[in-house]
């Protein structure tokens, strides 16, 4: 199955968003992206292609979409994505697969990744604020990855890490 746009997809689509632990720069972006673009064109579930995209956005995030309308992703085929990356993250210096961290964007408007507690501790010291816009790499659909990748903390899962104060 071709790999489509992600823009074709339908909102109901299953989605996985890869967060990295450093940006990839111009050499690492592109030779993560051509391993996924193989993988994907041959992505299939017990047999059947699966209509599929990718996007990577931000030096940081990969968001991979399944339409499963016409055949889900099975366990094993999901596997196969996540060792893909894994396999991947060696050729780019940094990781892709895992959780713990915190994504937002600092008053400049740079995307950064720290550590959950180190995103709490900011809070308690005012560097970030309800106001501060965070990346939410828990989404499963594709309609919600448009809706809300982006938006203020305190409009988030987020929130629950900064101090009532921070909050506000």
């Amino acid at each position: 199955m071709p790999l489509v746009s992600l823009d074709t997809l339908p909102d109901d689509s299953r989605l996985w968003i890869f967060g990295a632990r450093a940006p990839l720069d111009d050499v690492d972006a592109p030779r993560l992206l051509g391993a996924v673009d193989r993988f994907l064109k041959e992505w299939k579930a017990h047999g059947e292609p699966l209509t599929c995209a990718r996007e990577f956005l931000e030096e940081y995030f990969l968001v991979v979409a399944v339409d499963e309308r016409t055949s889900d992703a099975s366990g094993c085929s999901i596997d196969g994505l996540f060792r893909l990356l894994q396999q991947a993250e060696a050729g780019i210096g940094t990781t892709m697969v895992g959780g713990g961290t915190v994504y937002f964007r600092d008053t400049l408007g740079l995307v950064h990744c720290v550590p959950r507690a180190d995103f709490a501790v900011m809070g308690q010291d005012g560097d970030v604020t309800g106001d501060t816009p965070v990346f939410d790499t828990t989404l499963t659909s594709l309609g919600d990855f448009r809706a809300r990748f982006e938006r203020p903390a305190r409009d988030s899962w987020h929130a629950d890490l900064l101090p009532p104060q921070a909050r506000k």
